[in-house]
Formats: C-alpha cells, structure tokens, sequence
C-alpha cells in the first residue's frame, strides 16, 4: 500500500509518498481501507515533533478516517470484514490502509458519505464534549467561539446552536465571517478589524459571555476571559495561533469564572462509552440537519503534504480531507 510518510521532523514539504507493507492487525485490532481522511491541527504539530504524542519514525500523520473494515483480530468480536466505520487513529490514517484499536472504531450507515464521515468525529467530538460536558453550555447562554470559521469552530457554532445558546462568531475576516453566519452564528466579530473587547460589551450589554470556545490561543484568549460573565467558562481547546497564553490567574477569582482543559483524544481513549453516546447525539443532529460540516475541499495522496500546509497557513474555512485511494 501507499502511505504519506513523515521520515524526519519538518514542515509538511518533507512528507513523501512511499509504498509500505499491508498492516497487519493485533488481537484487538482492526484494519481499515482508508476511503476519506481528515486533516486536522494535531496533523500540523505532529509532524514537527510538536504534539503531545510522539510517534515514531518513519510514521504517517493522519488523526481520523473513514473507510471499510479489511481484516480483525482474533479478540475482535463488534467488527466484521465489509463493514463501513470511522475510526480515531491518532496517526497512520494519510495512507491506504490503517490499523487501528478496534475500540476506536464506531460503525457508520451505508449512505454516510465517506468525506463527510472523515471530517466528523474530531471537530464535532471535540465541540460536543468541550460545550455539552466540559462547558455545560445551557440553553440562553451566550457563546464565544474564537477561530470560528475553522474546522471545530464552526461545529462549535452549530453544537451551540443546537443546544440553544446565542453564538457569538469571531474570526479574521469578512469572508470567513460569512460562512460562521451560514452556519448559525447569531453575532459576528472581525477581530482584524474591531476592538473584541469592546464589540463583546457591546454585544452583551456588558454581562459578558457565558462560554468562551478558544482553539486559537495568543492575546485574544486573556481578552476573552476578561469578557466572561460571572461563572463563566474559558475552554481551552488549543493553540493554532502558535503561542500559549500566560493568563493572569487572578481573574478567575474577581469573575468566579473557570478556565477548563479539553483534551478531545485522551477523553475519546480513556471514556470510550461516553464517546459512543456523544456520537450516537451527533449522528442524530446530523439525521435532523442541525448540522452541516463544510468540506472545503478535497486532495489526492500525493498531494496530502499540501492539504496540511494549507491547514498551516489558516487558507482553510472547515474540514480538507485526503483521499488516499485517489
């Protein structure tokens, strides 16, 4: 099989397309035909020895996938040859085939799009357990969704709206701004252009914000906690701006406001049977199109190093997805 290979710590230009052997699955392993594969931020840090976990080389990035069931372990009982799944994969998934733990596969209907499968259970697992279990977002509450026209925060926007809160959108431009409205945004905010602290005044009548949803880091993420109501939440989901902020700690207690960890894969290993309720929620707000995951394009292995710059380099509103077929 063909795989986009990270052979030495780098930029995505260093990833090279090779063949390797089929896998090959443990006892309690699956392996997966790779039909569509999401990329996503961890794909950007993991490659450059930046992510919290460290692969060895030679490895393939890649987080998450859609496909069909090739081949199961002995121990394997819930999986069988043919079925159609999607899989949580950490790395490995930018190649034609993937092995992966069989309890991080979940099995998926035969008419769920494979590109739209691929591009799901990250940004929206991590946005529904950040806001339904991590925030308690509460119908009438008011969310902040930093970053918003990226992969997780327009499901953050679309989670939010699920679950009854105002969303407030704030991204860095008019462009990415129009597709936070096309999925549901109540408010928007060009933070390029308008002073976020004070738009957020405005916008709340100064109560502030509830829930800040903050995948972004850098200096907008102190003016957001500075712009959280009493009892408010902070989300910290990550950090794409490149910089973590040092917060000053002390608002916390002047606000009685939280500021929570969101650690999507380490919630997804460790409470699987919670992941599956998550997805079973998810799949039934997809059912009832209160969520529409934006595809913003598509690229063929060999071009997967280029799928993951352009993730680098914020040309991306939504999901990319690399097919490793093509």
């Amino acid at each position: 099989m063909k795989a986009l290979l990270c052979k030495e710590w780098g930029l995505p230009e260093t990833l090279v397309v090779e063949s390797v052997p089929d896998p090959v699955p443990g006892d309690n392993e699956a392996v997966v035909r790779v039909h569509a594969a999401g990329v996503n931020f961890p794909d950007v840090l993991i490659i450059q020895n930046k992510y919290q976990f460290k692969p060895s080389l030679p490895f393939a990035p890649g987080g998450e996938c859609a496909g069909v069931v090739e081949r199961v372990g002995d121990k394997v009982k819930h999986l069988k040859p043919g079925m159609r799944v999607i899989a949580l994969t950490g790395h490995g998934a930018f190649a034609q085939q993937v092995v992966a733990d069989a309890r991080m596969l979940v099995p998926v209907p035969d008419d769920f799009d494979f590109v739209i499968a691929s591009a799901f259970m990250m940004t929206y697992g991590t946005s529904y357990h950040a806001l339904k279990d991590r925030a308690a977002l509460k119908s009438g509450e008011t969310l902040l969704v930093l970053g918003a026209s990226g992969g997780v925060g327009l499901a953050a926007i679309e989670i939010g709206k699920a679950l009854g809160a105002r969303v407030i959108a704030a991204a860095s431009s008019a462009e990415k701004l129009e597709i936070c409205r096309q999925h549901g945004a109540d408010e928007l905010i060009n933070y390029s252009t308008e002073d976020l602290k004070e738009r957020l005044k405005t916008i709340t009548g100064g109560k502030g914000v509830d829930v800040v949803y903050d995948p972004v880091g850098g200096p907008f993420t102190e003016v957001a906690l500075r712009s959280t109501a009493w009892r408010g939440r902070l989300l910290v989901i990550g950090f794409a701006n490149g910089e973590i902020p040092k917060l000053p700690i002390n608002l916390t207690l002047l606000k009685g406001c939280s500021i929570v960890g969101v650690f999507w894969g380490d919630y997804a290993r460790r409470e699987p049977m919670n992941l599956l309720g998550d997805l079973r929620a998810l799949f039934g707000w997809l059912k009832e199109g209160k969520l529409k995951p934006h595809i913003a394009g598509t690229y063929p292995l060999a071009r997967g190093g280029e799928a993951i710059r352009a993730l680098m380099d914020r040309k991306v509103s939504g999901k990319i997805v690399i097919l490793p077929q093509e």
